[in-house]
């Protein structure tokens, strides 16, 4: 099992996507309007370009999103 990087994340360091991991955030008024939402956020790892790279901390995992293309893949692990 893998943990959360940081449970205190500045926001700075946060993004509010859907993960296709644990899909938590299915049924949140908020995220199903792409707002930010105190309870749903996610782990920015980094970024390169339009890709960035996400851990949830509810479940723990990490996945690629091309922000331009919005196309999700797994990473291993």
């Amino acid at each position: 099992m893998r943990l959360p990087i940081d449970p205190h994340a500045d926001r700075a360091r946060r993004a509010w996507v859907a993960c296709p991991g644990c899909d938590d955030a299915r049924g949140c008024g908020p995220c199903e309007e792409r707002r930010n939402c105190s309870e749903h956020w996610r782990y920015l790892i980094a970024n390169k370009g339009p890709e960035v790279h996400l851990q949830c901390p509810n479940c723990t995992h990490t996945w690629t999103l091309d922000t331009a293309r919005d196309r999700r893949r797994g990473t291993p692990g």
